[in-house]
């Protein structure tokens, strides 16, 4: 990866933003290279520079250190302007180790509340469904509280009467500032925003989130609906074009941003962005796949989810010319019939993304 020009030169007129870039493990070391290169490749046409401050966080730093980042890890991201992440996990180390040793701090420490996940049909990829009608929709996903909270604990370890307990916190802030961040992305779509809920079951918090959702879009003027999760996991399949924008808890919102993106047809194409709305902290953008050991190093990883990401972090930095640009000239390469393993095709990594930079090229519309 190659670094350009410092983030303060002076009297440059060229826009500069400071990326930490995060690898991290498996395929993650793969197809960041790619966005990192089609991203470069886009900054002289677009008057911007970047600047990569790579750290070689991850499962091969926790096998030499036995921590996941160093102890001033979220000290040194503190001073960008974004952070680009490939994947996290490896089978020898448990996921609880790896996520809370690396992801989830980096969200809780830099309060990106908000986990944006726009899934879409794309150019050249089949949904599993019957029904061909295009889908495009947005999750929004509380990203910092709800299921994953870390009250709770166990008790009697290894004994016949072991017990644990995990408690979901909820807080009025939470769930106003998720609610009104998507309620304002449903007002600039189609006015429609959906509520995914368990109030039937779940009798303290689920109520809560309902009766603030309820507040907040309601003086939005954005439609509301609540679906109960079980019957919007449904609709999804039998329905996906009848959903627009998802606001959702922590859990139902990863799960349920999942299936959608298997439904548009590969999870490996599914972006992923971490956000602080208010820009105070470092926002951190990454591919939904996961780290993929069973594929990692045969160079055949989709880098389309890592380019997507890239994409989006180039809007929130402020670059949309150039984030339209990059997800116009992948989607030309898919429209075109060049796809990796995972989609049918038999492009590698390299070849995928040299068809994209070349496309960046030649103007892809």
């Amino acid at each position: 990866m190659t670094t350009t020009s410092p983030r303060h030169p002076g009297t440059g007129t060229a826009r500069r933003h400071v990326v930490d870039v995060v690898p991290g493990d498996g395929i993650g070391t793969e197809v960041v290279p790619a966005a990192v290169r089609c991203v470069d490749h886009l900054a002289a046409s677009f008057g911007f520079t970047v600047e990569w401050r790579e750290r070689a966080w991850g499962c091969d730093h926790h096998r030499a250190h036995g921590r996941m980042m160093p102890v001033d890890g979220l000290e040194q991201l503190a001073s960008a302007d974004a952070i680009l992440l490939g994947a996290v996990g490896a089978p020898d180390i448990p996921d609880d180790v790896t996520l809370w040793g690396l992801l989830i701090p980096i969200r809780r420490e830099f309060v990106q509340y908000v986990n944006l996940r726009p899934v879409r049909s794309l150019p050249g990829i089949r949904s599993p469904l019957r029904s061909e009608a295009p889908i495009d929709l947005v999750v929004v996903r509380e990203n910092v509280e709800g299921e994953y909270s870390e009250v709770g604990g166990r008790v009697n370890r290894g004994r016949p009467g072991e017990f644990a307990v995990q408690e979901a916190v909820f807080t009025r802030t939470g769930v106003e500032r998720i609610a009104r961040f998507a309620a304002d992305l449903a007002r600039r779509r189609s006015g429609r925003l959906i509520s995914a809920t368990k109030s039937n079951g779940i009798i303290h918090t689920m109520p809560f989130w309902d009766e603030v959702v309820a507040e907040v879009a309601g003086a939005s003027g954005v439609r509301l609906e609540k679906v109960l999760i079980d019957a919007l996991a449904a609709r999804l399949v039998l329905r996906p074009e009848s959903v627009d924008v998802i606001v959702a808890s922590n859990l139902f919102g990863d799960i349920l941003s999942d299936l959608a993106g298997a439904l548009a047809g590969s999870i490996g194409v599914a972006p992923s962005a971490n956000l602080d709305p208010t820009k105070t902290y470092p926002s951190m953008f990454e591919p939904v796949h996961g780290s993929a050991p069973d594929i990692a190093g045969m160079g055949i990883a989709n880098p389309v989810g890592a380019l997507w990401a890239a994409a989006m972090m180039l809007d929130h930095l402020g670059e949309p010319a150039a984030a339209a640009r990059l997800v116009s000239a992948f989607e030309h390469v898919l429209r075109a019939g060049t796809a990796t393993r995972d989609l049918g095709g038999t492009a590698s990594t390299e070849e995928f993304t040299t068809a994209v930079v070349q496309a960046l090229d030649e103007g892809a519309p």
